[in-house]
């Protein structure tokens, strides 16, 4: 699920579920990946870190 150059600046690149959404958003202007989940009316965004506690940076999107 690709949406790259969409002319957007951040771009979907995973979901999964309906009721219980996870999401993987990354910010094109910096290549940060972000986690979205949502449940029910209730959601939240945090930056996505790796096993070491950095964020994942996909230097596919950087501009």
């Amino acid at each position: 699920m690709w949406e790259q150059n969409s002319g957007k600046r951040f771009v979907r690149i995973f979901q999964q579920g309906a009721m219980n959404v996870m999401e993987i958003w990354v910010d094109q202007e910096t290549g940060v990946n972000y986690l979205f989940h949502q449940s029910g009316n209730a959601g939240g965004m945090t930056p996505l870190l790796d096993k070491d506690g950095k964020v994942v940076v996909s230097d596919r999107y950087q501009r």
